[in-house]
């Protein structure tokens, strides 16, 4: 299945679904560099970072063309180049079509993807993307159409694989029908777990290699809030950041520290280590703002949890 694993002198790799992928099950994660959603941020301390992450085994980066109009393909673009191009595993997504206005609207059009294709690849000064993914699902582009497309990237020596993101399971099994979809990158965390109901054991059943995302929530699973701070990017409106919830989640979060103590792990640590211990998870993303951050994600890999232990973090964050 995708989320069989080894340890090198890397660090531990797992098989990326019926890809030939090999990849740390941390991901770096670039939506950060969304300014519409996070604010600016420093590109010096994105791209020192990022060195950090590779030097710790940290091989995958996430990144999006969507991700800031373009952004963040540019950031990651420059800070890669210094880096042996074998020393990491870089996937980027295709969806919305952006217009000089910038307005935008879903693309999964057969030369519409061929042309975001090489567009991405002159962001990230790159000769070939790892892992192209579809952004979401377009109603108006059929899985055939799409599969094409992408399998005439791989001809061409463009990208190495392709893959899906936010596509539920029905369309999960459509694309696997159509073509060689590799990936799906659906969202998932110990607070969000939906995709336990569907995706993630069909992903499983077809050896798809999953990259959930928000992972950490957005942040909160990272233990450093305590429910009374204000927010001032997008979380300002998110519900589980808000008044006595956002409160009665954080007390909850505060109570797993025992638990990571008893690991030697700190609480983001031990969350990423019991979310990659679900058999149908490959890899957690984990957005990454500093080198920081980066090294104490990494310190999860390899670790895992008694079940004991492992239902007891499950039941703290099991909210409603």
């Amino acid at each position: 299945m995708g989320v069989a694993s080894s340890s090198t002198a890397a660090g531990v790799r797992r098989r990326l679904g019926r890809s030939n992928l090999s990849v740390s099950p941390i991901c770096f994660g670039t939506w950060q560099l969304s300014p519409r959603f996070w604010g600016p941020q420093p590109e010096a301390d994105v791209a020192h970072a990022l060195h950090r992450g590779i030097e710790l085994g940290v091989n995958f980066i996430d990144t999006a063309d969507a991700y800031g109009d373009g952004l963040a393909e540019e950031v990651v673009g420059r800070a890669l180049k210094p880096i042996a191009r074998d020393k990491y595993v870089l996937a980027t997504k295709v969806y919305w079509h952006i217009q000089p206005d910038a307005s935008r609207y879903p693309d999964l059009s057969h030369d519409y993807i061929l042309s975001a294709c090489d567009a991405s690849l002159r962001r990230l000064k790159l000769d070939y993307i790892d892992l192209y993914q579809c952004h979401s699902w377009d109603p108006a582009a059929s899985t055939q159409e799409i599969a094409s497309a992408m399998e005439k990237l791989v001809k061409a020596g463009k990208i190495r694989a392709y893959g899906t993101s936010n596509w539920t399971a029905d369309q999960l099994r459509a694309g696997h029908a159509a073509g060689n979809f590799t990936t799906c990158q659906p969202p998932y965390s110990l607070i969000n777990r939906a995709g336990e109901a569907d995706v993630l054991p069909t992903c499983m059943a077809l050896d798809i290699g999953t990259l959930v995302y928000s992972s950490l929530h957005m942040g909160l699973l990272s233990g450093k809030y305590k429910g009374a701070e204000a927010f001032t990017d997008f979380r300002k409106d998110h519900r589980d950041f808000q008044g006595e919830r956002f409160k009665m989640i954080c007390d909850r979060i505060a109570q797993l520290d025992p638990i990571a103590k008893k690991y030697s792990l700190s609480i983001t640590q031990l969350v990423l280590a019991a979310t990659l211990m679900n058999p149908a998870i490959t890899c957690a993303i984990v957005g990454i703002k500093t080198a920081a951050m980066i090294e104490e994600a990494a310190g999860a890999m390899g670790k895992t949890l008694s079940r004991v232990d492992l239902t007891a973090v499950r039941g703290l964050l099991a909210v409603k």
